[in-house]
C-alpha cells in the first residue's frame, strides 16, 4: 500500500500543474481583467481609482494623444503611461510565460500572492472563509450518508412495498427543488422572512460569541447550521438513496446470498455481514466527489442565501472581478483538496473489503 500511496502523492503535481496551466490559458483570452476593469473605473471616477492601486497621484490626461494602439478595451483617449502604470501595478507589465512560472513557484512555497482588489493576501482570504465551507460539506456530507445508507437498504429489502413507493417519492420530490429554492423557503418560513424568526439569517456565530463559554459557542454554531444544512441535505441525498438500493438489490440477487440463507444465516447477518460489504463499494466511492461537490459548488448559492462568506462565494466573486491572484488560490486549494479525498476514499475502500489490494492492480 505504501507504494501505491507514494505513485498517487507523486500524480498530485502533475495533476496540479496541468489543471492550473489549462486555467491559465484560459483567463488570459477572457476579456475584462483587472487592467480593463481598472481603466473602467479611472474613466469614471478620475485618478483616484490608480492612487489606490499604485499609491501615487493618479494623474489621468484628458483626452488628446490617447492610447490608441492600446490591446485594452475604454483605453482610448487615457495616457499611455498610465495604462503602463496600471499594468505594473498589476504584473502584467511581464509575458505570460513569466508571469504563470512565477506564480507556480510561488504556489509550491503555498505563498499565492495578494488580492488585487481586496488588499489582503490570498492565503488569509482563503483561511478566514475555509471554516464556513468546511462546515457546509462536512455536517451535510454526514447527515446524507447518515441518512441516505439506512433508508437505501431498507428500500432494498422492502422493495415493491408501499414503504417503498411512498419514500420514493419523497425523494424524487427532494431531487427536483434546487438546493437554493428551498434555502429561500427555509428563510420565509423560519428565519423571520414572513412567519417566525426561530433561526438566525447570517454568519455561523452570534455578534459577541467571542467571549461566550465553549459550551455557549457550540450550541450557537449549531443553532445557525441547522437551515444551511438542511437546504444542502434535501436535494443532496435523493441520489445516494436510490444508488445505495440498487446497490443492495443487486447483491441480494447474487449466488452467495442465496447460499447463506440456505445455511440459516439470519437476515440481519445475511445484510451486513455478506451484502453490506460488496454493495458499499461503488457507494463509498463517490464519497470524495459528494463531499468536494457540496463543498464548493453545491453550497455556492446556499451560502448566498444565508450570508455565509465561504470558499464558494469568495471564489464566484473573484471570478466575477477577475481577481486572479484570488481565482487561482481557491482553484489550487478545491483541487488539491479534491485530489486528497480520492487517495482517501481508496483507503476507505480497504477498509470496507481488505481483500481488495490496490499493489496488485497493473
Amino acid at each position: 500500500m505504501a507504494a501505491y500511496l507514494l505513485r498517487r502523492l507523486l500524480l498530485v503535481i502533475p495533476t496540479l500543474f496541468g489543471i492550473i496551466l489549462i486555467n491559465f490559458v484560459v483567463v488570459q483570452f477572457a476579456p475584462g481583467g483587472p487592467v480593463d476593469q481598472m481603466i473602467a473605473e479611472l474613466r469614471n471616477n478620475g485618478g483616484g481609482a490608480l492612487s489606490r492601486v499604485t499609491g501615487g497621484t493618479g494623474e489621468v490626461r484628458q483626452p488628446g494623444g490617447g492610447s490608441e494602439g492600446s490591446n485594452y478595451r475604454g483605453a482610448r483617449g487615457l495616457d499611455p503611461a498610465v495604462v503602463k502604470d496600471i499594468e505594473r501595478a498589476f504584473g502584467f507589465d511581464k509575458p505570460a510565460t513569466t508571469r504563470f512560472a512565477e506564480m507556480v513557484g510561488s504556489y509550491l512555497r503555498f505563498d499565492f500572492g495578494q488580492s488585487l482588489f481586496r488588499g489582503r493576501s490570498v492565503l488569509s482570504l482563503i483561511a478566514e472563509r475555509l471554516p464556513v465551507s468546511i462546515s457546509l460539506g462536512l455536517w451535510s456530507t454526514l447527515i446524507i450518508y447518515l441518512v441516505s445508507i439506512p433508508l437505501g437498504i431498507r428500500k432494498a429489502v422492502r422493495d415493491g412495498t408501499a414503504f417503498d413507493a411512498w419514500t420514493s417519492g419523497v425523494v424524487l420530490v427532494g431531487y427536483a427543488v434546487p438546493g437554493f429554492l428551498f434555502a429561500i423557503l427555509l428563510v420565509v418560513l423560519f428565519a423571520g422572512g414572513s412567519f417566525v424568526q426561530w433561526f438566525p439569517l447570517r454568519g455561523l456565530l452570534s455578534s459577541g460569541a467571542e467571549n461566550w463559554s465553549f459550551g455557549a459557542r457550540a450550541l450557537d454554531y449549531a443553532w445557525h447550521m441547522v437551515l444551511p444544512t438542511v437546504a444542502l441535505v434535501v436535494g443532496g441525498f435523493a441520489g445516494l438513496v436510490m444508488l445505495t438500493k440498487n446497490s443492495f438489490m443487486d447483491e441480494i440477487n447474487k449466488q452467495y446470498v442465496l447460499t447463506a440463507r440456505a445455511k440459516g444465516a439470519t437476515e440481519g447477518r445475511v445484510l451486513y455481514g455478506h451484502v453490506f460489504r460488496n454493495a458499499m463499494l461503488l457507494i463509498i466511492a463517490g464519497f470524495p466527489s459528494a463531499f468536494i461537490g457540496i463543498l464548493f459548488t453545491g453550497a455556492l448559492l446556499v451560502e448566498i442565501v444565508f450570508s455565509l462568506d465561504g470558499l464558494g462565494l469568495l471564489g464566484f466573486e473573484s471570478a466575477i472581478r477577475r481577481d486572479y491572484p484570488v481565482m487561482f488560490g481557491t482553484l489550487y486549494i478545491f483541487t488539491l483538496l479534491g485530489l486528497v479525498m480520492q487517495i482517501i476514499g481508496d483507503f476507505a475502500y480497504t477498509l470496507v473489503d481488505p481483500r481488495i489490494d490496490f499493489e496488485a492492480r497493473r
